[in-house]
């Protein structure tokens, strides 16, 4: 019928648009080449378009498409008025905007530039698969759409005879296009068609809006220690680069407490802060309140900044008036990193620092202060670090090889106990060269001075000067065999390095290398100490062996396990360092990747003499159909155990999906040393296509000081397009 669609295009749409329209285009044309100018004409399809003339009107009947502006109407029938200019669009109306978005009605009349009337039996699609309807719509010039007797939601509808999951019912609301806000009178929140509560006004965003100012979804339960609480956060965007988050606290047991999150862009960086505060006593785990009443408070903050194109300079805030108090109001995030360096468990850690980097070197400036949260922590031993220094250079020699050159400090104070202050330079070489027969040769050699000034009172010596260094080579056989299923890879590899002896002076603290443990990630270096106050000089010899097996499915098998031998034992080293004696321990990774059905990771370490299990840790990840899981095992025994006491543990979280929308929740962190069930959770989970339900019962054992044992049930849903309702932050 296109001849039918030329002859009304020329009857009369293009000839009768709305005097506001045809403005709105003449300007638009001004800035356009005539060429580029608006298409001010309105293109009508249809299987049959007659005139009335004594109404004098066009009536379009059959499959009818009315095109204007990039919006399309589509219906059974369309009425076009030209004494009016309004078009009446009568059966299965649809009404697609240039964006996508799609209205629907049964009867509807609008302006011939097919936007601004009213609607009967109206609905429309939104982002993120949300829809709203109503009975009656009213859609205004300035994109307002006023509704009576509204339903929203965000599951899928148009199956028969289902209940959405959830929805909002509303005497009358308001979807302002301008503002991308949908407003509610008398709003119902129903959960398969049950009431569930009910609020005299509600406001959210549309789905496809930006950020903007507002009440966000409030939090609320029951806690063991804070009582019955409610929290309820504001958003306001204050600008388009800076926002806060106000949320305030209040609970049944104990004063109310102010949350702050505030966030701001800069052209060079951006920072972020969070920071809470009240006025309280210390309570127990019960809630129990006592001591003296007083301002109580925390700042995690953190920012960074570009400089130039290769230095950037940030810090790192970490602060709380007292050592529980992320316990008692369980603020969490404490163990996030907010800089250069990172922190330990129950250890803040503020920081100042600046980095460059370039094609040939790498530099590194911070000041460090650390506060302790554990309850044997003493303030006045925690040093403060300023600064802390690195920098190297490095040199490519062509056929000669790489070289570099570097100097460090740290400088360390303390209220009560040594101070120190270290100076370091050095230099190392590296050359690479593969030998005849497919053999690999790596040769090194490394020196650096150190340079101690401590505190005579505690260190017994006012200074220290040592040289430390090692040369030896590496030498490896890598061998390759591909295959039609599978590629094979095998690379045994030796070793051998010499070094200065006697290097680590019982004057010098040892700051940095407290925990370091030598496992296969050292095997092959020269000195198995990655840091500064204990060096691994004298002779030694490493050999190990790594295989790796890759799939053409993508499956990957790999493992590495090696031993080292010293030429003599070094009294700085403890057991727990591996490196304690003239052998190691045997030390072992394994890995297997099956990709998101299956991971695992385990690094082993196995006594040099029986071949006992010193150590084990174990990591698994699994994702399957209806199954996923993560989990992590690990054992030390008492023989490398710094506290000579054995560790065993295990920690497991997942769900398992029951049914296509049912699934089980589990979660469990076990103490076995202690044989104590540190934590504890299982629940039940409800998950559609718009919206999630979980009921969760858990139980923590931790107790520190004055907080003990505590339980909760916990309930939260997620609704597709509104957010979180319910709080899983307190116990």
């Amino acid at each position: 019928m296109a001849f039918w669609s030329q002859y009304a295009l020329l009857a009369g749409f293009s000839a009768v648009l709305p005097l506001a329209a045809q403005a709105q285009e003449a300007s638009a044309a001004e800035t356009l080449p005539a060429a580029e100018a608006a298409d001010e004409r309105v293109v009508l399809e249809a299987d049959t378009v007659y005139e009335l003339s004594g109404e004098n009107s066009i009536v379009a009947e059959g499959n009818v498409e009315a095109l204007y502006e990039g919006r399309t109407l589509r219906a059974d029938r369309i009425v076009y008025n030209r004494t009016t200019e309004k078009v009446r669009a009568i059966g299965n109306v649809v009404i697609i905007d240039a964006d996508g978005a799609q209205q629907f009605a049964d009867e509807m009349e609008v302006g011939s530039n097919l936007s601004d009337g009213y609607a009967i039996g109206f609905s429309a699609r939104l982002a993120e698969g949300a829809s709203v309807t109503a009975n009656s719509a009213i859609r205004q010039p300035d994109g307002i759409n006023s509704l009576d007797q509204v339903v929203y939601t965000s599951c899928e509808v148009c199956a028969e005879d289902r209940t959405p999951t959830w929805t909002i019912r509303a005497r009358r609301a308001v979807l302002d296009q301008e503002s991308q806000m949908i407003s509610y009178r008398d709003a119902v929140v129903e959960v398969a068609g049950i009431p569930v509560f009910y609020l005299p006004y509600l406001a959210h965003p549309d789905p496809s809006s930006d950020r903007r100012s507002g009440f966000l979804i409030p939090d609320a339960g029951i806690s063991s220690k804070i009582g019955t609480f409610y929290k309820q956060p504001y958003y306001w965007a204050i600008s388009e680069s800076s926002d806060l988050t106000i949320a305030p606290l209040l609970s049944s047991n104990v004063n109310p407490l102010m949350n702050l999150e505030y966030r701001k862009r800069f052209y060079s960086g951006a920072i972020k802060i969070k920071a809470s505060f009240t006025q309280e006593t210390d309570f127990d785990g019960d809630g129990e309140r006592f001591g003296e009443e007083k301002f109580r408070g925390h700042v995690y903050a953190n920012g960074a900044f570009a400089i130039s194109p290769e230095w950037m300079w940030g810090f790192g805030i970490e602060t709380q008036t007292d050592d529980l108090y992320d316990r008692r109001y369980d603020i969490d995030g404490q163990l996030d990193k907010r800089g250069l360096y990172s922190n330990q468990p129950r250890r803040l850690l503020s920081q100042v620092f600046a980095v460059g980097q370039g094609d040939d070197y790498y530099a590194d400036v911070a000041l460090l202060n650390f506060q302790g949260l554990r309850g044997q922590d003493d303030a006045d031993r925690l040093p403060v670090v300023s600064p802390l220094l690195y920098a190297e250079k490095n040199f490519d020699l062509g056929s000669y090889g790489f070289a570099n050159v570097n100097v460090s400090s740290a400088v360390l104070s303390r209220d009560v106990g040594a101070d120190s202050r270290r100076v370091s330079a050095g230099a190392d070489w590296r050359d690479f060269n593969l030998l005849p027969g497919g053999l690999t040769f790596e040769p090194f050699a490394e020196v650096r001075g150190d340079f101690y000034a401590l505190d005579e009172a505690v260190s017994g010596k006012s200074d220290v000067t040592r040289a430390v260094g090692n040369a030896g080579a590496k030498i490896a056989y890598p061998l390759y065999r591909p295959g039609r299923t599978v590629d094979l890879m095998l690379e045994p590899a030796v070793m051998a390095a010499w070094g200065f002896s006697d290097v680590n002076d019982p004057a010098i603290p040892v700051e940095d290398s407290q925990l370091f443990e030598f496992d296969e990630s050292s095997l092959f270096e020269a000195n198995g100490f990655d840091n500064f106050d204990l060096y691994e000089g004298d002779g030694k010899l490493s050999a190990g062996l790594t295989a790796r097996a890759i799939w053409k499915n993508g499956t990957e098998l790999s493992t590495t396990v090696g031993k080292r031998w010293r030429s003599r034992a070094d009294d700085a080293f403890d057991v727990a360092s591996n490196l304690d004696g003239t052998s190691s321990d045997w030390v072992a990774e394994t890995s297997l990747d099956l990709g998101n059905s299956l991971q695992l990771a385990s690094r082993v370490r196995l006594d040099d003499e029986d071949f006992a299990l010193n150590r084990l840790d174990l990591r698994a990840s699994a994702s399957l159909k209806r199954f996923r899981a993560v989990g992590q095992y690990y054992r030390i025994d008492e023989r490398i155990s710094p506290l000579g006491q054995p560790d065993e543990g295990i920690y497991v979280t997942g769900e398992v999906q029951v049914t296509d929308s049912y699934s089980l929740i589990f979660g469990q962190l076990r103490d076995i040393a202690n044989d104590v069930d540190a934590r504890q959770e299982i629940g039940i989970a409800y998950t559609d296509d718009c919206s999630r339900f979980e009921l969760i019962y858990s139980r923590n054992e931790l107790t520190d000081r004055t907080l003990g044992p505590s339980e909760n049930i916990q309930f939260r849903f997620t609704l597709k397009s509104l957010g979180n309702f319910g709080s899983s932050e307190f116990d």
